[in-house]
Order: C-alpha cells, then sequence, then structure tokens
C-alpha cells in the first residue's frame, strides 16, 4: 500500500469507492491518455466517468480556463456574467426546448435535483416515475429516485417514487420481446401504474443508463411513454448526463432517439461539457423554469472559469464534428470488440451506441452477474495500459467504455486488442 493511498484512508469515507488492488494516482494526462505517479502511461478508455469529453489538457479548454483565471475566477450569480449568458444561449438552442431557459449548477446530482425541484413545484405532486437500475445522483433526493440499490443508501425520502419497466432491454420479464412488443409492453405498465396511483409530477429516465451498464431500451420507447404522459399531465425529464453532447453518435441528446413527440420537458447535463471542470444544469421551457416563488442563487453554478472552459469546448466540439466520429470511430469500435468477444463464454452482451458501451460479463454457462470477473479484467487490462469503468445494476459486472469523443481508429483497434487480452487473461 502507497503512502499517499494509506492517508486517503486515513481521512476519507469507508464507502468512498477506488478501482484497483493497488490504487492508481494520475498525475497528468494529454489527448486520449494520461500517466501514475510511477510514469506509467495507460489509454484512457473511461474518461474520468465520461467527463474528460474531448481530451486531456484540450489546448483550447486549457487556454481558455487560464485567460479567464488571469481575469477573475468567481463573481456568483448575483452579478451579470457574459460567459453564463453566452454559454445559456448556445445551451438553449441547442437543446430543442422552445423558450428554453437554462440554469448552471455544479454537478449532474445537482441539476437532477433542481430539475425534481421544478417538476414538483410546478405540478404539485411529490411522486416520481422512474426506470429501473437508473442512476441520477447521490444527494438525498436524487439517490431516492434511483432504481439502483448499490448507489441508493437510504429509502428515507421527501418524494414518493415509483419504478417503471423499460430501462434494460435484455433482461427482465420482457426481455424475450420484439423491440415493438416491448415497447408496448412498457407502455401498458406505465398506463397501469397510472391508472392506481395519483398524478405524478414527472418521469425522469437516462436514455442510456449510465452507472447502470449503458442498458437502453428500443428507440421510440420514450416517445410512446410520451403520449401516456401528455395525458396524464405529468413531465419528462430526460437526464442527460451521460448521453449529453454527440456521445451517443447517432444523436446530439439521448432523446432524439425518441424524438417523434418532440423534446422533453426539463432536460438535465454535466460531465463532458466542462471538459473536466464542475459543470452540470438544467434547460426548461420558460413556464417550468420560472414555476418558483421563492429566491434562489447559485452560488459556484456557471462560474466566469468553468463557463470559460464549457464555451471552447462546445466550440471544439461542433467545429471537429465529435459526434460524427464517436458514431463512425464508436461503431467500428462496437463490432470490434463483439468480435474478439464472441467466443468467450464470460460474455453476455457487447451492447452500446457511440462510444457509450457496455461489455457484460457472466459466470460462464449461465445468466449469473460475475463482478468478480469484471474486476479481473479491470486488473488484467490496467496491467497493459488500459484503463475501464464498470457499473451495472448492484453486481458491477458490466464493463463501461466511454474514451474521450477524438478517439481515433488506431486507438480504438489498440484498445480493443489489449481488452481480448484481458478477458483472457482474466480467465
Amino acid at each position: 500500500m502507497t503512502g499517499l493511498h494509506e492517508r486517503h484512508l486515513a481521512v476519507s469515507p469507508e464507502w468512498l469507492a477506488l478501482y484497483y488492488r493497488h490504487p492508481l494516482e494520475l498525475t497528468h494526462g494529454e489527448g486520449r491518455h494520461v500517466w501514475d505517479a510511477d510514469g506509467n502511461r495507460y489509454l484512457d478508455f473511461f474518461g474520468g466517468i465520461l467527463t474528460t469529453m474531448t481530451a486531456h489538457a484540450l489546448p483550447e479548454v486549457t487556454k481558455a480556463v487560464a485567460e479567464q483565471a488571469g481575469r477573475i475566477i468567481h463573481s456568483s450569480t448575483l452579478y451579470l456574467n457574459r460567459p453564463m449568458v453566452e454559454m445559456a444561449e448556445r445551451i438553449a438552442t441547442l437543446s430543442g426546448i422552445p423558450d428554453a431557459r437554462v440554469f448552471f449548477t455544479t454537478s449532474g446530482t445537482e441539476a437532477n435535483d433542481t430539475a425534481l425541484l421544478l417538476a414538483t413545484a410546478y405540478r404539485r405532486s411529490n411522486q416520481i416515475l422512474a426506470m429501473r437500475n437508473s442512476y441520477h445522483g447521490r444527494s438525498f433526493s436524487t439517490v431516492s429516485i434511483t432504481g439502483n440499490q448499490a448507489w441508493s443508501p437510504t429509502s428515507l425520502s421527501p418524494l414518493q417514487t415509483l419504478y417503471v419497466h423499460g430501462g434494460v432491454r435484455s433482461r427482465g420479464p420482457y426481455a424475450e420481446l420484439s423491440d415493438e412488443r416491448f415497447i408496448q409492453a412498457c407502455v401498458a405498465d406505465l398506463e397501469d401504474l397510472l391508472g392506481h396511483t395519483r398524478q405524478p409530477a414527472a418521469l425522469i429516465a437516462e436514455p442510456v443508463q449510465g452507472v447502470g451498464g449503458f442498458t437502453s431500451p428500443p428507440d421510440g420507447l420514450f416517445a410512446a411513454f410520451r403520449e401516456v404522459l401528455d395525458r396524464h399531465g405529468v413531465l419528462w425529464i430526460s437526464d442527460e448526463v451521460q448521453t449529453g453532447w454527440g456521445r451517443t453518435g447517432d444523436h446530439f441528446w439521448g432523446w432524439q432517439a425518441h424524438a417523434e413527440h418532440g423534446p422533453p420537458d426539463i432536460l438535465t447535463f454535466a460531465k463532458g461539457i466542462g471538459n473536466g471542470m464542475s459543470v452540470g444544469g438544467v434547460v426548461a421551457r420558460a413556464e417550468v423554469m420560472n414555476c418558483l416563488d421563492a429566491n434562489s442563487i447559485s452560488t459556484f453554478g456557471g462560474s466566469p472559469i468553468t463557463m470559460a472552459a464549457s464555451l471552447a469546448n462546445l466550440s471544439y466540439l461542433l467545429e471537429h464534428d465529435l459526434q460524427g466520429n464517436a458514431r463512425r470511430v464508436g461503431g467500428l469500435l462496437i463490432e470490434r470488440l463483439r468480435g474478439v468477444t464472441a467466443a468467450s463464454p464470460a460474455v453476455r452482451e457487447v451492447r452500446g451506441r457511440g462510444l457509450m458501451i457496455g461489455i457484460e460479463l457472466v459466470k460462464p454457462g449461465t445468466d449469473e452477474a460475475d463482478p468478480e470477473a469484471a474486476a479481473a479484467v479491470l486488473e488484467a487490462a490496467r496491467a497493459s495500459g488500459l484503463l475501464l469503468g464498470k457499473g451495472g445494476g448492484h453486481n458491477t459486472s458490466v464493463l463501461r467504455i466511454a474514451p474521450p469523443l477524438t478517439l481515433t481508429v488506431a486507438e480504438a483497434e489498440e484498445g480493443a486488442a489489449i481488452l481480448a487480452d484481458a478477458l483472457h487473461a482474466a480467465g
């Protein structure tokens, strides 16, 4: 155990998890690579939990941060803030939500917490619909709507949460149905649920479940849900903390795979837009955003320095068509991974879209999750210079792959080869 690891254990909560038997101290990064304190170089396929969206040490972002830091770092929302207004204008346009208003926070948790406040205040209801296997943050309100036991440490909550089928396509009671019948069954479940409860304020859903193991429903499910929700006066909150900004390749926002009836009522975002800076936010039409009748500010949300970073990062992403790169390189990577894992009895499924890919591991010959195998593959991949993530329900048996969106074809091939060897080594 390193001295830094010992110091960490002495002052940190026991529930503050670290990856690896011998945890890494990352000291610097460049592009899609990072280095540890011992000088080892790694290809980063997790991006600080999908947060380093474009690249490590992207010159355009570091320059924007340095220049803004030289002027003023902080002022709060009590003063006019030009970078914040400029960023809000861009996000309002990109969101697809008419007459949009934008409120900045410092994290996805805080963004989802704000969305819940808006929805419950607007609809005058403390009931929330959420998806099974979901994850929405670590605040008191967001753990109470998280449908993933491993990340919800308490059942105490100011909200009444009801869970809906549909977030996991290949497990559960509807797994064997066709996509069309799967959607029909989930819609029927939603209709039945709404017939047995008072009017909920909102449904919150990740278009692709992140911590849940990069699972997703068939395209169109949330459009079908929207018809039911609108009929019952229930808002739709799309949690885009992990799916936003083009990561899925096919779309800029995850909700656009379900776009038949237009954008969500509320959209939340965070992680990648700051490329490592603490940025989150909420977008909603003015009627919903302005429903609060009490004062509110954000001390750190939308700070000049985080907005400068986000503006530079968003400009780079759009100018270099990183959504298109996610589609092209991500498509190649997922097919390569399916090829190298096809003969492995431990791999149940390779799924995902764009540069958001999950590999679900099971005990060979069964459908039982194998978290020990996932941990072993993580260790073996690290030993060969590749960093991965984990997730997938309460068993964390899914390898999560989400590199920066500038990933090259050569790096995708390199990562797939290392992963194939790691799966073999882990046995």
